[in-house]
């Protein structure tokens, strides 16, 4: 059996609510570890947002339990119409989360059968003594860090992978890759853009989503990559410009890493262009589709760079950037 972070987390915080509530001599105080449980979420930002929404429908929930109390009575009944009031209400303002606490609340009231000051007052102590030990405790987070740098590491492995194999179809004409590293880097990346976003709901002093771009980038970079396959498999000859394309997409291939040379092989990439005008126009049918599908892969190599290009690690893309034209 294995006892997680949160799991602990939420044993220690309810047991010294529990312990904190007594000790100031609240009513109902093991309530304050039912807050708690309620309120130890999987992110630090959650946690608040969860707090701020108990918080608010708690507040809610008194003054309704007033009204309905004095006007109904103290019935079964009336606990059952003040819900249908109520529930509502806190969907319609967004504070839903704190349904269950704001019930806890509510049963307090109707138990005691009396709203004065004093049972408010109790009632607000306990949300947040609850609250608090819940803030309190959440502050720790295990840090993703070293776990998204290994993803990091398995993706552009996969990806150098990918890139290698098509270099190997255009320099041989060889196809028997199973092509099983298409799905695993798609798995991989869907898996750690989850811990990315958890590391950046994490960080609640600064907005760190550095990883949560990178991956993104990343998941935009395997769909291009996913469009050059079919391209690639429809080549048949052996050309000049076939070849280029092979040592280039070799290069870039031993250049894939979080830091930005993009920019390089874009400049290359359009010098490469401007080296197939020059040469000799094909002179055949097959020659000219082979011609149009080598000119449709660069295009897709080209949105391929600039999707890397706009990624630019410790600040916001660079969304300005435009293709290049064709010439």
């Amino acid at each position: 059996m294995k006892i997680g972070y949160r799991t602990l987390k939420t044993a220690v915080g309810a047991a010294l609510a529990i312990a904190i509530a007594q000790l100031i001599g609240l009513h109902n105080f093991a309530s304050a570890g039912i807050i708690v449980i309620l309120c130890v979420q999987v992110t630090k930002k959650r946690s608040l947002e969860t707090a701020r929404a108990r918080l608010a429908a708690c507040v809610v929930a008194i003054g309704f339990a007033a009204l309905f109390f004095a006007v109904f009575g103290y019935h079964p009944w009336t606990i059952g119409l003040l819900l249908l009031v109520f529930i509502p209400v806190t969907v319609r303002l967004k504070v839903n989360e704190g349904i269950a606490t704001s019930s806890v609340i509510i049963l307090h009231l109707y138990a005691a059968k009396e709203i004065t000051w004093e049972w408010v007052v109790n009632e607000l102590l306990l949300v947040a003594v609850g609250i608090g030990v819940a803030l309190i405790v959440n502050m720790y987070m295990p840090s993703a860090e070293k776990q998204l740098k290994e993803y990091q590491r398995i993706v552009e492995d996969l990806f150098r992978i990918i890139l290698k194999e098509i270099v190997r179809y255009l320099r041989t004409n060889e196809l028997d890759w199973d092509g099983k590293e298409l799905p695993l880097a798609a798995t991989i990346l869907e898996q750690a853009k989850t811990l990315a976003m958890r590391h950046a709901d994490n960080q609640l002093w600064r907005n760190e989503d550095e990883y949560v771009r990178y991956f993104r980038m990343r998941e935009r970079q395997l769909e291009i990559i996913e469009h050059m396959l079919p391209l690639v498999t429809s080549l048949t000859y052996t050309v000049e410009q076939r070849m280029m394309i092979a040592d280039f997409i070799d290069e870039l291939s031993d250049a894939i890493h979080p830091g930005n040379t993009a920019d390089r092989f874009l400049r290359r990439l359009s010098a490469m262009r401007e080296e197939f005008k020059e040469m000799p126009l094909p002179t055949t049918r097959e020659q000219f589709e082979e011609r149009a599908a080598l000119f449709h892969l660069v295009r897709e190599l080209e949105q391929y760079l600039i999707i890397k290009s706009g990624f630019q690690p410790g600040n916001e893309p660079d969304k300005r950037r435009r293709l290049l034209p064709l010439g």
